[in-house]
């Protein structure tokens, strides 16, 4: 009766609980329960969870593997994982999550929209990409082509920004994909949200500098002291009003000037 960790099989008849122990130990560290006693449980056939070669995939071929992974997630998955996460099922679904059979997806895209590789994260929380992709960004569906845009570090976060009504978009990491965020928000107002730890505000002021170029307007801002990202930024209790207040506080970011982050 948790909603995380657990999983279930299509057909229902049998799940994996990594609380409750049974005499089936599972390879992932969990425990194997049936839930149905029919006849035929022992006989249907299994279902085998497929891994593509990645070694020579093409952009259209990451596509494809981001879709199949996405048709793979049900309303109850989204949501379980939402409620966890603390964020919107709509600002996941708009990113496109999946779900490989071990980890959740996050298609990653270039400027133009191609999907360029998928990152996975393990319900241990580990993070890692699928073999032959490219770094790209999370970007949601239906972004609109102008108006400003929030720039966030990682999937989780820019789905918190999309939870509070923003426009945003997700670097790969602190430091990653400054070219293709300068493409997608050339000529868009544009505000980065800074990790609270040190390598997310270097990597903040590398970007602005980067933007400063093509951008009207680029600021810096990053959650109050003591919350280091914006989904637990969300989670303390942030407000869109809240956010917009710390945006229209922060100063614009110059060419050859430092920037310093705004934040409550």
């Amino acid at each position: 009766e948790r909603p995380d960790w657990c999983t279930l099989t299509v057909d229902g008849s049998a799940a994996c609980c990594m609380r409750i122990e049974s005499p089936k130990r599972l390879r992932n560290g969990g425990w194997l329960h049936r839930l149905r006693d029919d006849d035929d449980w022992r006989g249907r056939p299994r279902v085998r969870r497929v891994i593509l070669t990645t070694k020579h995939m093409s952009v259209a071929d990451f596509g494809r593997l981001a879709e199949q992974y996405a048709s793979a997630v049900t309303p109850s998955m989204l949501h379980a994982l939402a409620s966890r996460l603390g964020v919107a099922p709509e600002a996941l679904a708009r990113l496109r999550i999946g779900w490989d059979g071990s980890a959740w997806t996050f298609p990653m895209s270039d400027s133009a929209g191609r999907v360029t590789g998928i990152r996975r994260r393990f319900l241990d929380g580990r993070k890692l990409s699928v073999k032959g992709g490219h770094e790209g960004l999370f970007v949601p569906t239906d972004l609109p082509a102008d108006g400003l845009v929030l720039i966030a570090e990682g999937p989780t976060d820019t789905a918190a920004l999309l939870t509070l009504g923003f426009d945003a978009v997700g670097r790969p990491s602190c430091r990653g994909g400054v070219g293709l965020v300068c493409d997608l928000v050339r000529d868009r107002p544009a505000v980065i949200v800074a990790d609270g730890d040190r390598p997310g505000q270097l990597g903040a002021e590398i970007l602005a500098v980067a933007l400063a170029a093509q951008c009207p307007s680029v600021r810096v801002i990053r959650p109050p002291s003591g919350i280091n990202d914006a989904r637990a930024w969300l989670r303390s209790g942030a407000t869109a009003r809240h956010v917009r207040a710390v945006i229209d506080a922060a100063d614009s970011v110059h060419l050859g000037i430092k920037t310093k982050a705004a934040s409550c």
